[in-house]
């Protein structure tokens, strides 16, 4: 049986909760049985699955000598095992995760929204890094540094998983970090123990209302960043963005200085913008100064995430004007309006839009682009909510010339009744492919010029989860590999 020294006393990783037993010391803590080492706390969490505490049993078995939970004590549990029941398990646990992973970066921001996380947060490191800094990101495509992403899968990862990496950057020396904050993340209290200084809020648009009850409830979850931040800590608010009344509201309301960017922007204030090629040159008012700069990014969504990064940097106390001119440098995030290739005079983009209003907004922006004909391809996930299949579709078939339905990510659904309930959005309107890659190859096949094909909904995934099996998939691959194939012929 492995075991850990015993370095932690209960006291310090649960303050008051082991009020008979303080000075016990245990190894570290785990909340999955599976992972249990002897002499550890286990903590049991309560799962959309499974409730954890089913598996305190098979903790004990592999040594735990502490547990934590929502429940009373299992009349089972032996009488040498402690046990404390405490009011939120999960806020225990991540808690107790900064006891055991302590080292921290010494200025952290995180940003929350519906879309745009992933750029912001990432665009935040960049002008981090053009500020002089030593800087990372966290988030769905990873832990980004200078050299490079380690991928990763969650937008907020487990508090043991995301402690770990916040102690291991601060030991390569890393001093700012951006990091995304998702409503799962945060309603589960997985970033309770992370020191943040500053917070940003993007837009609420229709998602995750298979886990939220509704849309007040999902900006609930979205909103108690603020209560994570010192009071005082500085607030960026996209105010272009959907809820930023809302948001701005609740972030002065608990004691939030707010930095307003956007059109109606305050120390970062867009006032013009001209699309130039793929990119687009900007004049924002930075501190009363104005600064223009060419972003080298297509969308006026992506000229709204550069602002809020900007805004994160102001946050942190760089200078407004230059984290604006970093803009400059900026490169955009894998799978984010990824320009892919060309073929026969047609350009193929990839992008992560998942989401209602991610994919009405990518298809605006590339809407200029398509001197011919604006195609797309898409699918919604399986186990995910069903609302905003029927809004996909008809954002399809309204924004694009040729809206081809596939699958993507089906899960443990039948992807025909996935792809049956796009479809019923705009009956005839709507062409079905169910295989991902046929439907890819398919729409490639018909570019013409001036043609503009966006494949939308998994960005940078290199997985289609399918069943209980993630199959190798990636839409990039698949478009290169689709325009070399027709290229030859």
């Amino acid at each position: 049986m492995a075991t850990r020294d015993t370095g932690f006393s209960l006291g310090q990783l649960f303050p008051g909760a082991f009020p008979d037993a303080p000075a016990q010391r245990v190894g570290g803590v785990a909340f999955d049985s599976r992972k249990v080492v002897s002499g550890d706390a286990f903590v049991a969490l309560a799962g959309s699955r499974a409730d954890g505490g089913r598996f305190i049993a098979d903790a004990v078995a592999k040594g735990a000598v502490a547990i934590v939970s929502a429940q009373d004590r299992p009349a089972d549990l032996p009488a040498q095992v402690v046990f404390a029941r405490v009011e939120d398990p999960r806020r225990a646990l991540a808690l107790a995760a900064a006891v055991v992973h302590p080292r921290q970066p010494a200025m952290i921001v995180a940003v929350t929204g519906t879309s745009g996380k992933s750029s912001v947060a990432e665009f935040t490191r960049q002008i981090f890094m053009a500020c002089g800094r030593k800087a990372a990101s966290l988030g769905t495509i990873g832990v980004v540094t200078e050299s490079g992403a380690d991928y990763g899968s969650l937008t907020t990862p487990d508090p043991l998983s995301l402690h770990a990496s916040l102690d291991r950057l601060a030991g390569d020396g890393i001093t700012h970090l951006a990091m995304e904050a998702s409503s799962h993340g945060l309603d589960q209290r997985r970033l309770d123990g992370v020191r943040l200084s500053a917070g940003a809020f993007i837009n609420l648009g229709h998602d995750h209302l298979d886990y939220h009850a509704d849309v007040a409830e999902y900006l609930a979850a979205k909103l108690r960043l603020w209560e994570l931040l010192p009071h005082g800590a500085p607030v960026v608010i996209n105010r272009d963005g959907a809820m930023a009344d809302k948001a701005e509201q609740a972030a002065r309301a608990a004691g939030h200085p707010v930095i307003g960017v956007g059109k109606g922007g305050d120390r970062l204030r867009l006032i013009s913008v001209e699309r130039e090629g793929f990119a687009q040159r900007l004049v924002v008012e930075a501190d009363g100064v104005r600064v223009p700069v060419l972003l080298p990014l297509a969308g006026d969504f992506m000229a709204g995430n550069a602002l809020v990064a900007a805004g994160l940097a102001v946050a942190a106390g760089e200078r407004a004007e230059a984290a604006v001119a970093a803009f400059a440098g900026l490169r955009g995030v894998a799978g984010r309006l990824e320009r892919v290739g060309d073929f026969r005079g047609g350009l193929v983009v990839v992008d992560y839009a998942h989401k209602p209003d991610a994919l009405a907004a990518v298809l605006a922006t590339m809407r200029p682009y398509a001197t011919g004909r604006l195609i797309c391809v898409f699918g919604c996930g399986g186990d995910r909510d069903r609302a905003k299949r029927p809004l996909m579709g008809a954002i399809a078939a309204e924004g694009a010339d040729i809206a081809i339905v596939t699958d993507d990510n089906p899960r443990s659904e039948d992807p025909a009744a996935i792809r049956a309930a796009i479809m019923a959005a705009a009956p005839g309107r709507l062409r079905e492919i169910g295989d991902r890659a046929e439907a890819i190859a398919t729409a490639v096949s018909e570019l013409r010029q001036g043609d503009v094909l966006v494949v939308a909904g998994k960005g940078h995934e290199t997985g289609q989860i399918v069943g209980d099996r993630t199959l190798p998939f990636s839409d990039h691959a698949v478009v290169l590999a689709a325009i070399a194939d027709l290229a030859g012929g």
